[in-house]
């Protein structure tokens, strides 16, 4: 491919990104493609032959293939699960580096970079107000933070870390190191990847293992319950168990409920059997973000006693997927249970003790130039910008959190604690609400998900509730306002 081509190409390509971000909101937020439809619609093998001709199918075949079964998240309509933002300096930053095409495993593949990624993590630890104990710059060589692909593989590294600490001790004390003997906790409200984690990381057998990993119970805010907490690890610990992990979730899936982090700190730390205390990670994989504004940091009061944290700047902070940001105040412990060093890896740099080789920090060894995202979102935008940005989608939710209110048909679901809004029928089952957010989607006007929250009688079955996330990188209030309008003008039907 000669340079003049790739010129004609690429710029046809950004047209076209350009182009589809104006037209976005005419189209049906979610896909209406059935299964099959789109492979249908692809040859059953690779052409022979290629060239340069090729590039009008392949721009024509976007329109006529690929959009039709994308459910678009970028619409500023899409008010499902939590966004995934995309901006056009995360997009231009993604296009260098693919064409940098760095594999950046090792400090000397690529110091850039080691040194970009490392000082960008600093650089957003400090904006959400992370202690200086997780920084690289601020730690004493004990903490510091990468971009991992997502708070999931964040959760797998921690749990991974705390697992390799914990059966240290044990085997140090002369206790069996057994990883049947290992327990994690997590409230019942928790992303389903402590479970993952717990199954990849050889604690679990399956994700029923309530041995393994204990789900504790919430209040009425669905916050975790410490007192459940510290029960359960009593409970554990008797039994001859040993817990070794607990993640607090800061900003959960179903309802954005904020675990009291300093409460479940305060919990650990009066346990230190022989393996230790156990290692306390926070997930803020969505809510996170929001921490860029002062005053939404009252969710991460306690943090400091944390061992580790995480969020994904690609959910709701304009850089596009993937990046999720980890951070840790014991990064020897993640580095002792990651690394691997076959010969041919060997380095000079390396062995000097003055680098670090960002691989030790995640499960893949490779890894691209994803701090060039960040370091474009950020010096584009600024600090004040991003929080421009949250305080709008912040606003947008209480607006639509008030009508939900002052209509009677309705209920909140769960207190609104930051940009999700989660609602139902007051006189409607599950049934009528599950059909209600049906309707909705099938409108193409919209898009919604739903939750199912505990019982709110013993022995009873969950309760379903729609949930709006308002974040999108092109959500308006006009958005939110006709999203009510359509959801009101359903319920009457």
């Amino acid at each position: 491919m000669s340079s003049q081509e790739f010129r004609e190409a690429g710029r046809r390509a950004i047209d076209w990104i350009a182009d589809y971000w104006e037209r976005v909101e005419g189209m049906p937020v979610h896909s209406k493609a059935a299964p099959g439809e789109i492979g249908a619609m692809l040859p059953g093998h690779a052409p022979e032959q290629g060239g340069e001709g090729v590039w009008e199918e392949i721009f024509a075949d976007l329109d006529r293939v690929v959009l039709p079964g994308v459910t678009h998240w970028q619409h500023p309509s899409f008010f499902a699960f939590f966004s995934a933002n995309a901006s056009g300096p995360a997009v231009i930053a993604e296009a260098i580096s693919a064409g940098l095409g760095v594999q950046g495993m090792l400090w000397t593949t690529s110091p850039a970079c080691t040194e970009i990624e490392q000082r960008m993590l600093d650089w957003l630890g400090e904006l959400v107000g992370l202690p200086a104990s997780f920084l690289w710059s601020s730690s004493g060589g004990e903490g510091g933070g990468v971009i991992e692909g997502t708070a999931s593989e964040s959760t797998l590294v921690a749990m991974l870390a705390a697992r390799d600490s914990a059966r240290a001790a044990l085997r140090a004390a002369g206790e069996p190191d057994s990883l049947d003997r290992l327990v994690c906790y997590a409230s019942n409200q928790a992303h389903s990847s402590v479970m993952k984690a717990a199954m990849i990381g050889g604690l679990a057998r399956g994700p029923d293992d309530a041995r393994a990993v204990r789900l504790i119970g919430v209040d009425e805010t669905f916050r975790m319950r410490p007192d459940l907490l510290a029960a359960a690890m009593e409970d554990d610990e008797r039994r001859g168990r040993v817990p070794f992990f607990v993640c607090a979730t800061v900003g959960t899936t179903g309802v954005t409920a904020v675990d009291p982090v300093a409460g479940v700190a305060a919990v650990i730390a009066g346990r230190g059997g022989v393996a230790g205390r156990p290692w306390l990670h926070v997930d803020a994989a969505h809510a996170g973000a929001a921490c860029v504004c002062p005053e939404m940091r009252w969710m991460f009061e306690g943090v400091e006693h944390a061992d580790s944290l995480c969020f994904n700047p690609h959910k709701w902070l304009l850089v596009n997927f993937d990046c999720g940001c980890f951070w840790t105040r014991r990064r020897r412990a993640v580095t002792d249970a990651l690394s691997i060093t076959p010969e041919y890896l060997r380095n000079a740099a390396s062995d000097s003790g003055r680098v670090a080789d960002l691989r030790d920090w995640q499960v893949p060894l490779g890894r691209r130039f994803r701090a060039l995202k960040l370091w474009m979102v950020l010096r584009r935008y600024g600090a004040s910008g991003l929080r421009g940005y949250i305080r709008e989608h912040l606003r947008l939710a209480l607006m639509l959190e008030s009508w939900v209110c002052e209509d009677a048909r309705f209920e909140l679901a769960a207190p609104c604690t930051m940009n999700l809004v989660c609602f139902r029928l007051r006189h409607g089952d599950n049934a009528a609400n599950t059909d209600l957010m049906h309707r909705v989607n099938a409108t193409g006007r919209a898009y919604l998900t739903h939750t199912v929250l505990p019982p709110r009688v013993e022995g009873q079955p969950g309760v379903v509730a729609l949930r709006v996330a308002v974040s999108g990188a092109f959500t308006q209030e006009r958005h939110v306002r006709a999203l009510w309008d359509l959801i009101r003008e359903l319920a009457r039907a």
